[in-house]
Order: structure tokens, then sequence, then C-alpha cells
């Protein structure tokens, strides 16, 4: 095979930007989450460098989890039964008045640890009502059979941002200036709001008198119909381990600060997973020929959560990085598949609320991750809690899927019947 018959075959798919709407969602997408990322790195470290204890940084998780559980469901739902073009206006005007609030706070100089915390608790509802409604507009973007590639395109895309948005951060972070890096993020997410604004109208492809209306009674439906997808609650299951025991972000700020020499580290350890995410997204033309994709997900986890113990281990900064890099690299793989599955199994009526159900757990898994290694640090010390929790999760993926094995038997057959 020719060099440029292999990069054909193995680099990313980009097929699904030659539709308009799409591509536009996508570069509002690309730009917008740089900047959300400094913000991201921002609050975790000007909370520690408020209240000195990673405990607070770990705070910042649960303050972001309880409104994205209580939200990301119900938007979910409005999705399903609203025009999802004016849903994703709305929340996302939210989410951009809450980046400005931050803004206001660090230019203040007011330094409370608990506006932070409701600034963020803020932040966390609208993105729990904006991300289900922007993915669940997908399927109406692209045709169904490239639905693997825009999601990996656009998880890719998501990653360049977590790239490039902490080592932005990390190096105007390294200055102290916090009002700077909100500012960034505030200033580009005006073209997200712009990408949104020109949308098509999306009104529920349901219209049937029995069509759901986002009330409780509806949540209450979603959650019935979970209940009989085994496939669907393990792909919960197991990103819900991964993230819960295995996220170490948390404790950057301190191991930065203790063991790779401060602020500029910290820019390179937040960003790291990314790295790996985009390499491996940059290859990933293979997704859509892979039929078994529930036993890549679960190679995918097991791999996730031995890279990150490694990189706790690591006495350097550049290990920590490239560990940090191959468990990103398995993280793209499996929230590629999980969100193709989703999409693709689900019908339409159900995507919203389906897709509430995944920010939910990509979202608020990650949240439990930061207070479960904060507190846990509290007491063992960061290296003893980020490296237990990577091995744990590995542990924990394989135990899922020998004692639930409709994972690992799921074929892309199944979605098409």
């Amino acid at each position: 095979m020719s060099l440029l018959g292999f990069v054909k075959k193995h680099a990313i798919d980009v097929r699904a930007l030659r539709y308009p709407a799409f591509r536009r969602l996508f570069i509002g997408n690309a730009v917008s989450f740089i900047g959300f990322q400094f913000t991201a790195v921002a609050v975790p470290v000007q909370m520690y460098a408020i209240t000195d204890s990673s405990l607070w940084v770990g705070l910042i998780g649960i303050a972001g989890l309880v409104p994205l559980l209580i939200f990301a469901l119900w938007g979910g739902a409005v999705a399903d039964v609203r025009d999802r073009r004016s849903v994703l206006l709305a929340s996302s005007t939210l989410m951009w008045t809450a980046t400005l609030g931050l803004l206001v706070h660090a230019l203040s100089g007011v330094d409370s640890p608990q506006v932070l915390l409701g600034l963020v608790a803020v932040q966390s509802a609208a993105f729990a009502i904006s991300s289900p409604t922007r993915s669940a507009i997908l399927p109406r973007l692209v045709p169904a059979e490239e639905v693997a590639a825009a999601s990996t395109l656009g998880f890719t895309v998501s990653n360049i941002g977590q790239v490039l948005g902490p080592l932005g951060a990390g190096l105007v972070l390294a200055h102290g200036d916090f009002a700077l890096a909100y500012g960034v993020d505030a200033a580009l997410f005006t073209v997200a709001m712009w990408a949104a604004l020109r949308l098509p109208e999306m009104p529920p492809a349901v219209r049937a008198p029995d069509a759901p209306t986002s009330r409780l009674g509806d949540l209450v439906d979603s959650l019935r119909y979970l209940r009989h997808q085994p496939v669907l609650l393990l792909t919960f299951a197991i990103d819900i381990a991964a993230m819960v025991l295995a996220m170490p972000r948390a404790v950057f700020p301190e191991v930065a600060a203790e063991r790779f020499g401060g602020d500029k580290a910290v820019g390179w350890l937040y960003s790291a997973i990314a790295i790996g995410a985009v390499v491996a997204g940059l290859g990933s033309g293979w997704v859509t020929r892979v039929r078994r994709q529930g036993l890549v997900i679960v190679a995918a986890v097991v791999g996730w959560g031995l890279a990150v113990a490694v990189a706790g281990l690591a006495p350097a900064l550049w290990l920590a990085v490239l560990g940090l890099a191959l468990a990103g690299a398995a993280d793209l793989v499996s929230a590629a598949f999980r969100q193709t599955i989703l999409l693709t199994f689900a019908p339409d009526e159900m995507r919203g609320r389906m897709q509430g159900a995944f920010i939910a757990v990509v979202a608020g898994g990650p949240r439990l991750g930061d207070l479960r290694v904060g507190a846990m640090a509290a007491t063992t010390g960061a290296t003893v809690a980020w490296v237990s929790g990577g091995v744990a999760a590995a542990v924990v993926a394989v135990l899922l899927a020998v004692a639930y094995p409709a994972l690992l038997r799921y074929t892309v057959r199944e979605a098409e019947r």
C-alpha cells in the first residue's frame, strides 16, 4: 500500500464537513471550546490560590455536579419537544452570562471561594441543557452512516481545544491574570453563538398527541426505556467507573506546585489528556469500519485506567504528560463509540433525553472524580490518590464487562435492526 493510500485509510474522516450546517456548528464548537478551557483551568487554579487546599478544588466538582444532574435529563427532555435551535441559543446565553460573572469576580478582587462555586454551578446548569441539545442535533445534520465519523471529528476538535486552551491558560496564569483567562473565554464564545444563530429551525420529530412534553413523567419514561437497554446502561456504568475512580485533575495544581515547578507545569498536565485524544482522533479513519464497538469500549477504558496510574508515578513532567496522553487516546476511542451507540440506537424522539443522560455521565463522572481524588489526597497524599484510582478503574471495567457481557457482544448490526 502506498503512503497516500495508508493516509486515506487511517486519517480522520472529515466528510461530514461538506454539510454547511454541521460545518458551522463544528467551527463554533472548535473555537469556543478553546476559550472554555481557559475557564476550566483558571477556576481550580484560582481556587487553590485563594484557599491553598486541594479539598476546596475538589468541591468545584460538586458545585458543577449537582446542577448537572438536575438539569441534564430535563434539558434533554426539553430538546425533544422544543425547537432545538431555540433551546441551544437560550442555554448558551446563560452559560455566557456565567462566564462574564467569573470575569467580574476576578476583576473585583473579592477572592471568594463561595462565589466561585456559585458561578460554576450556574455555568454547569447551562452546560447541562446546551450540551445534550447540541449532540441531539447531529443526526439531523449528517446521514446516519456518517454519525460515527462526525462524532469522532467533534471529540477530536474538542480535545484540540483542551490542548490549546490549557497551554494558553498556563501562560496567562503564570502571571496570575485570572480576569484575562475568563475574558478570553467570553470573547471566543461569541463564535458558538454565531453558529447557533445560523442553524436551521429544528422542531420536534414527533407531534402525536402522546408526544413527550418535558414533564417529570417524560423523564421517568426515559429512565424506563434505559432500564430495558442493557447495552446503553453498561456504556454509562463503565464510563462512570473510569471517570470517578481515575480522573486525577483535582490534584494537578498540587502536583504541579510540589513536583514539577508551578503554574507553567499545570497547563501541560491539564492539556496532556487532550493531546493524546487529538493524536488518536487524527488517526481515527478506522472507526467507521469497527463492528464490535462494545468490545473496543471495554478495552479503551481498561487502557485509560492503566495509563492514568502510570502517569501518577512519573518523576518527570514529560513522563506524566506522556502517560496522560496515552490515557486521552483511549478516552477518545471510548467516548466516540459510546456516543455513536447512543445516537444510532435510540430513536430521534428519545435522542435529547439519551444525550442528557450521556452528558450527566460524561460531565458528572469527572466532577465526582474531582471530589474523590481531592478528598483522598487530603489524607493519603496526591500520588496515592492519583495512582490507586487508575488501577481501580481498570479492574472495575473488567469486572463489569465479565459480569454483564451484553456490551462485549454488541455489534453495529444491533443498531441497524
